[in-house]
């Protein structure tokens, strides 16, 4: 074995004990330093009689949201070649891992890419901004509308405001649509839009169907949650409050690993009109980033460690047919 390859594959064994080591650092201060965490009174509630079906159900919709989300990526990855769901499960997890302690969830992309040859590297980050994408896009239109709603009943945002928010969407959006034909390193939104069409439809189709059930299914997570602390609200007004939270809490900069916080802080003020008492609403901020985030965590960081890099061969990649 030369020195090169030796040295390479000590490169590789040292990030691996980074990505893993610092994702369990970081996960460990998260929770050691958070002052309102309450779990004595957490267990209290546990008494209720309707705790054990709300817990089961919170459980089952924890595992449903991972497994439609790597049932996404499998499906996105078939335009590539044809995946496992096991592939497609280690591949996702293991990216959940390398995205906790990067900005905005970045490494997520750059771990994906390793599985693949250099060659289908555009290909898949492309894949991976199409399967976030749409969550995105539900994140923001959902949100809007509950937070419009929350606002007509909770006036928390003035008229004129509420006007300006419209307004600069509406910019935005011509904006992006005029500036379809700029390039930026070679990639522009019409060429992207050009990367779309090339998708069949039936991928498109199981994509956005999927991407609705995992947005569902997280919204209810949230719901769940509060019904087991014992908040009695109207289900519209809560859920509507939930997606405004969580598209405020989506839209601001942060690393994962402190999206609980974000999302938890955005959701203080929000419930807070709703009376509903600030520990409740950080401590369900912090269970869903423990059933969301680390529990994933903690199984990728096996595929992590266990990940072999992609040998590069001549042969040629087989792409999807419809």
């Amino acid at each position: 074995m030369s020195a090169s390859r030796k040295a390479k594959q000590l490169l590789v064994v040292i990030i691996k004990v980074l990505i893993v080591g610092g994702a369990f650092y970081f996960i460990y201060s998260r929770l050691a330093n958070n002052e309102k965490l309450d779990w004595t009174r957490f267990t209290a509630l546990l008494d209720n009689k309707n705790a054990y079906w709300l817990i089961t159900a919170l459980l089952f919709l924890t595992f449903l949201n991972r497994f439609i989300e790597i049932v996404k990526w499998q499906n996105l990855a078939s335009s590539i070649y044809p995946i496992s769901l096991g592939k497609s499960t280690e591949q996702v997890l293991a990216a959940v891992t390398a995205a906790l302690f990067t900005p905005n969830g970045l490494g997520e992309y750059a771990a994906k890419v390793m599985y693949y040859k250099k060659t289908e590297a555009g290909e898949v980050i492309f894949l991976n901004l199409l399967c976030n994408g749409i969550q995105l896009i539900l994140a923001v239109v959902v949100g809007l509308a509950g937070l419009f709603f929350f606002n007509y009943i909770y006036p928390a945002i003035s008229g004129n405001l509420a006007i300006v928010i419209l307004a600069c969407i509406v910019v935005l959006t011509i904006l992006l649509a005029s500036a379809r034909k700029i390039t930026i390193k070679g990639y522009s939104l019409q060429k992207l839009g050009e990367m779309l069409n090339s998708l069949p439809k039936s991928i498109h189709q199981k994509n956005i169907a999927l991407a609705i059930l995992r947005y569902l299914t997280i919204l209810h997570q949230y719901y769940l949650l509060f019904l087991l602390f014992g908040i009695q609200l109207p289900y519209l007004l809560i859920i509507s409050t939930i997606a405004a939270t969580y598209f405020l809490g989506s839209s601001l900069p942060s690393f994962q690993f402190l999206d609980f916080a974000v999302k938890g802080s955005v959701a203080v003020f929000f419930f807070g009109i709703l009376g509903v008492n600030e520990w409740i609403v950080i401590f369900i901020a912090t269970l869903i980033w423990l059933l969301n985030t680390v529990l994933p965590v903690t199984i990728g960081s096996y595929f992590v460690f266990t990940f072999k890099p992609v040998k590069e061969t001549n042969t040629p990649t087989v792409l999807h047919q419809e």
